[in-house]
Formats: C-alpha cells, sequence, structure tokens
C-alpha cells in the first residue's frame, strides 16, 4: 500500500495557542499553500481520507472533491480544557505532569496520546482491511505522528523529538 499522509495547511494566528479538535480558520495563503501540496501528489488515488475538521476538509476537496472519506478518528488530539488557551496561561501543576508523560497523561476533559494512538490505529486497521492501494490522508500533526512512529517502529514518547511534519506537509511511505 502507498500511503500519503498531508498535513493541513497553516491556521490563523494561532501561535501560542493550544488547539487540536477546535475548528480554527486557515491562513489567507491557503490557496498559494495547497497549489504546493497538490503539486506534491501523483495523479489519483484509490482512496482519500480526512478529519471532518475544516482545516483537512478544504484541502481534501481539492485533492478530491466529492469522494473524501471523512473520520473522527483522523482528528487531532482532543486538548480537553485546554483547547484555544494560550499555552502560557496553562496553569503549571496542569502542564508540566502531562508535559512529563504526555503519552499516558491527559489534559482534563482532553485525551492522552496513547487515547489519539488507539483511535489512529482502530481506524488504521479497517483501512487495511479495505487494501484500497494508493491512498491520501489529510489530518493533523499528531495524526501523521502516531502512524509514523507506528511505521517506523518509533516509541511514543520520541514521536515529538523524532518526527518533525510541517504545515502542508507530504510525507509518502509505503507500507505493507
Amino acid at each position: 500500500m502507498e500511503v500519503y499522509l498531508i498535513r493541513h495547511t497553516a491556521p490563523k494566528a494561532m501561535k501560542g495557542i493550544c488547539y487540536g479538535q477546535s475548528d480554527v480558520e486557515l491562513e489567507d495563503t491557503f490557496t498559494a499553500e495547497a497549489e504546493k501540496v497538490l503539486d506534491q501528489l501523483p495523479g489519483k488515488f484509490d482512496a482519500v481520507y480526512s478529519s471532518p475538521l475544516s482545516r483537512c476538509k478544504r484541502l481534501a476537496e481539492l485533492v478530491v472533491p466529492n469522494h473524501v472519506k471523512y473520520d473522527n478518528r483522523l482528528k487531532e488530539v482532543n486538548f480537553g480544557t485546554w483547547e484555544l488557551q494560550p499555552w502560557n496561561n496553562i496553569p503549571p501543576s496542569e502542564l508540566n505532569p502531562w508535559m512529563k508523560d504526555f503519552v499516558n497523561l491527559s489534559p482534563p476533559q482532553g485525551e492522552s496520546l496513547l487515547d489519539l494512538h488507539h483511535r489512529v490505529l482502530e481506524w488504521w486497521q479497517e483501512v487495511q482491511t479495505e487494501n484500497p492501494g494508493k491512498i491520501a490522508i489529510i489530518t493533523h500533526a499528531g495524526v501523521i505522528r502516531v502512524l509514523l512512529a507506528e511505521f517506523r517502529g518509533i516509541p511514543l514518547d520520541k514521536c515529538f523529538s523524532d518526527i518533525s511534519v510541517e504545515y502542508g506537509e507530504v510525507v509518502c511511505s509505503s507500507v505493507l
């Protein structure tokens, strides 16, 4: 199976803000960024999957209009009560323990990286049974990191230090 992992383009004014499953706007440069992404893709996919959040959905509709399979399991990690808060405003008593063990600990009313891993791998197992051939997955950095960690045998606690994923980046991986 040939897999194209595609991160959404840059969100508008989110630097320093904690966001995961919040539906945020994209930069005004979306069209130019999307063109760069599309230039890196092969002409046709057997299947296209996407997070339903608008920052992914807009790009997915350009890849293959009206034939995208949206799945909530492809959403970014849920930061719970931290969503849309400046990172600097999150109480250190909550943030520091999570920073030390983000794999197992979750923000209040949110999910841990292990929770994200479980839901993404559940989705991935279903995709593999479909045997779709060449696929595009338009999603978020956390989801891409979890998948690449799985494909490459990288421990989850190293996926942020060992795997970098920029806005609008396309990572191609052959699996199976």
